[in-house]
């Protein structure tokens, strides 16, 4: 049958195409019955777990103000130094992972060890210990160093809380997102570093344009667990004199002797940012495309 008879009704009348809005509409028709396939602007189920524990949370402080109201407003300092932390943490953690990934995989027996021999030894020692470590022992360190070099500003040291927190996180974080971005790399076909060889790339840029930007999709769900136990984990560093949420939480209680509504407001807040946390990362997860290979 010739395109033109195809193009006739039964009656011998030509078929109108279809408009550009038709069209959309019998592809979103189509895509309904899918699965997997809902559209972008349907809201993930789990945001009404975000917003019952924040429901929660807000009737608290407005049906028991006292003493509800008067923690949220002594720890809010606490819960900004813990976002921060964390933030602030999580950069330069992701840096450390990269480049101890690359250096996993290297060729060189010298970085291959170094990295290895970082990964072994840090995944070995507590979170407190090391936050512990770097708080107490690194200054005295520092210190016997300047006298014995005669550097007095070195000599005259005196630890900063949160610099040293960060310090310790990012070194004991940095171990656990090095073997992540290792195994992503090592996860991406070899014929992609192949084919970028051939095409005159040199081992830095393959790995730069090609390999790692594939491995980002791979590694961004243990990344975004990674996280979410980090945030968690920055209440830690309340026993080495850094004023986070927890410390506060904790000085509150040591003066108004309420250890019920202090801890069940400082876990709620906690429970708010972590689940938020995880609704956003599920949410980039869903639009890179995360957890695949390609």
């Amino acid at each position: 049958m010739s395109p033109v008879s195809q193009s006739r009704k039964p009656g011998g009348s030509a078929a109108r195409p279809p408009t550009r809005d038709e069209q959309a509409a019998r592809t979103r028709e189509q895509l309904s019955h899918v699965d997997g396939a809902a559209l972008g602007y349907r809201l993930d189920p789990w945001w009404w777990l975000v917003a019952a524990v924040a429901a929660f949370l807000v009737f608290l402080i407005a049906s028991w103000p006292d003493p509800y109201l008067a923690i949220l407003i002594f720890v809010r300092d606490g819960l900004v130094v813990t976002i921060v932390l964390t933030l602030a943490s999580f950069v330069f953690i992701i840096l450390v992972g990269l480049l101890g990934g690359l250096g996993r995989i290297s060729k060189n027996r010298v970085i291959y060890v170094i990295t290895s021999l970082y990964v072994e030894v840090v995944r070995g020692i507590p979170l407190l210990v090391q936050l512990m470590w770097w708080y107490f022992a690194a200054p005295v360190v520092i210190q016997g160093i300047g006298v014995a070099l005669n550097i007095t500003s070195m000599a005259q040291y005196r630890a900063n809380a949160i610099v040293l927190a960060i310090l310790g996180l990012v070194i004991c974080y940095g171990a656990y997102m090095t073997e992540i971005f290792r195994a992503g790399i090592q996860s991406i076909h070899r014929g992609q570093m192949e084919a970028a060889r051939s095409l005159g790339m040199n081992y830095l840029q393959a790995m730069r344009y090609v390999v790692v930007p594939q491995a980002m999709r791979v590694v961004l769900p243990p990344v975004g667990n990674e996280f979410i136990m980090l945030m968690k984990d920055t209440s830690l560093v309340s026993v080495v004199a850094v004023a986070d949420l927890t410390r506060r939480g904790r000085e509150f209680m040591a003066v108004h002797f309420n250890p019920i509504e202090v801890w069940t407001l400082i876990a709620l807040l906690y429970l708010v940012m972590t689940l938020f946390s995880a609704r956003v990362l599920a949410w980039l997860e869903k639009r890179r495309g995360a957890g695949g290979t390609s």
